[in-house]
């Protein structure tokens, strides 16, 4: 053989085989900043844990898509009675969970009366409160009795806090969940990646990747290092705006752009002085510059809000002229409520960017009109038995990145505390309500109401940034719910 010969048979050796790895690409390395605090979507309010499992190893009798919308997930059809009392689900067959056993109508009795339960823990336990019965007609069909018409009931079936689950497994749920989705749990090496592997005995279609690995990198710098290197494949929730810029100039990467449900708020606690006072609240909120907020802590990603409501809903009110920045107007309001020398407060920061950034920011407004809140930065778990359910805190900054979520208001035991009986009648009155240009009029005023409460500091709506390798094909731009869904993700060939 020549040397050319030999040289032309090495180049489509080597093409052949660079061909093969490409064709074989079926794993993928995700990073996220935060790791979930457990592995239970029914019972906790960490977005970190839906965004591993949501559709990956737990499904609903719904399901989000990218878009937004609601599609079926193990139910693949239903009726609802005339009255809108009665919702009769039909439930996918040979659906089994990730152990082996079979997922039928027990199940899905099981999960909802479980989440409903008086002694329920799940961090959405309203979500449930309309249903009176769930029966078990066959193994294939549920019907599920209301107390009054849901508008949002098959919304609210599509949340990660309302997937099925087993009571087989529900013991072990929060280190090793069991689940019916297109991945199984492997392994959770706490403090560094949770494993996935594809479900060969999956009832839907299979997914092209066959493992899965979700790596947790809080810090912005190494999350930047992580993703320059190709450490990683994808960054789902990229923590470092500021680096966007260089990864889009870079062919090997590309960046993803899109919205989320996430109403970034400055939270006030109601219930504890001085921010039981109207007055304060308010002075509050003018004292905040939202844009600085963005372009300091987000690079200019996010999108003003002046409600708990967001931007790309179609019954969005722009209500941000109600708070808008006015440091003056704080310091007369300020010393109307009697705090003309202002007062001292705490601030709890998670993790997150968006919260250790524009608390530094949030802080230095609030000094200027007198305020004087004192930084306390905390880890996810510590912000949630603290902040969230302990409810010992005076500030504290957090996206709230559940879908349609503005019904929180009506709950006087949620974290920050609000209690408005007349939000709380509209709640009601919405749930109750099906005509879609009558819950469009009710979501304007509600979203008006807690506006003209000042019940929270409304900054932004949270971007969903996300870098990764450009022969990724299949990840959601935008974040209608928080998933990382890998169901439809594949590498092109």
């Amino acid at each position: 053989m020549t040397r050319f010969a030999k040289l032309a048979m090495a180049s489509v050796m080597a093409i052949t085989a660079g061909l093969g790895a490409a064709q074989a690409q079926t794993a993928i390395t995700v990073a996220m900043q935060l790791e979930p605090p457990h592995l239970d979507p029914t019972s906790a309010a960490a977005q970190a844990i839906d965004s591993v499992l949501y559709t990956n190893v737990f499904e609903g009798l719904t399901k989000f898509q990218g878009d937004g919308s609601i599609v079926p997930g193990l139910a693949e059809s239903w009726e609802i009675s005339d009255d809108g009392l009665v919702y009769t689900f039909h439930l996918h067959s040979g659906v089994k969970f990730h152990d082996g056993t079979t997922m039928d109508g027990e199940d899905v009795k099981f999960s909802l009366d479980r989440a409903r339960a008086e002694d329920s823990t799940n961090a959405q336990k309203a979500l449930f409160a309309a249903i009176s019965d769930v029966t078990v007609v066959d193994p294939l069909t549920v019907k599920v009795t209301l107390k009054e018409p849901n508008g949002l009931f098959l919304f609210n079936m599509a949340w990660g806090d309302a997937v099925i689950v087993a009571p087989e497994s529900i013991e072990n749920i929060k280190s090793n969940p069991v689940g019916t989705g297109a991945f199984k749990f492997v392994n959770w090496t706490q403090g560094d990646k949770i494993e996935l592997a594809r479900n060969p005995d999956y009832w839907g279609p299979a997914p092209a990747l066959e493992n899965a690995t979700f790596k947790f990198i809080s810090d912005p710098t190494a999350a930047f290092a992580a993703v320059m290197a190709e450490d990683v494949d994808v960054f789902s929730g990229f923590p470092a705006p500021e680096n966007l810029p260089q990864f889009e100039a870079d062919p090997r990467f590309q960046v993803l752009v899109g919205s989320t449900e996430g109403e970034t708020i400055l939270a006030m606690n109601n219930k504890r002085p001085p921010f039981d006072n109207v007055k304060v609240r308010e002075a509050v909120a003018h004292a905040i510059d939202r844009q600085a907020i963005i372009d300091g802590a987000m690079y200019g990603y996010g999108t003003p809000i002046g409600t708990h409501f967001a931007p790309h809903n179609p019954d969005y009110v722009d209500l941000t002229a109600l708070s808008n920045y006015d440091p003056e107007k704080s310091k007369a309001l300020l010393a109307e409520a009697g705090m003309a020398d202002g007062f001292s407060t705490t601030l709890h920061l998670p993790p997150p960017s968006y919260a250790r950034r524009g608390g530094e920011i949030i802080a230095a407004q609030l000094a200027a009109v007198g305020i004087k809140a004192e930084i306390v930065n905390v880890e996810w778990a510590q912000w949630l038995e603290t902040v969230f359910r302990g409810k010992d805190f005076g500030l504290t900054i957090v996206s709230h990145t559940e879908p349609m979520d503005i019904g929180i208001y009506a709950r006087p035991d949620y974290y920050f505390q609000y209690d408005n009986k007349a939000f709380q009648d509209l709640m009601a009155e919405l749930n109750r309500t099906t005509d879609p240009a009558k819950r469009s009029e009710m979501l304007k005023q509600a979203q008006e109401i807690i506006a003209k409460d000042y019940v929270n500091g409304y900054l932004f709506q949270l971007a969903m940034l996300s870098v990764a390798k450009a022969g990724i094909e299949g990840l959601w731009v935008n974040a209608p719910t928080a998933a990382v869904d890998l169901t439809v993700v594949k590498w092109a060939k």
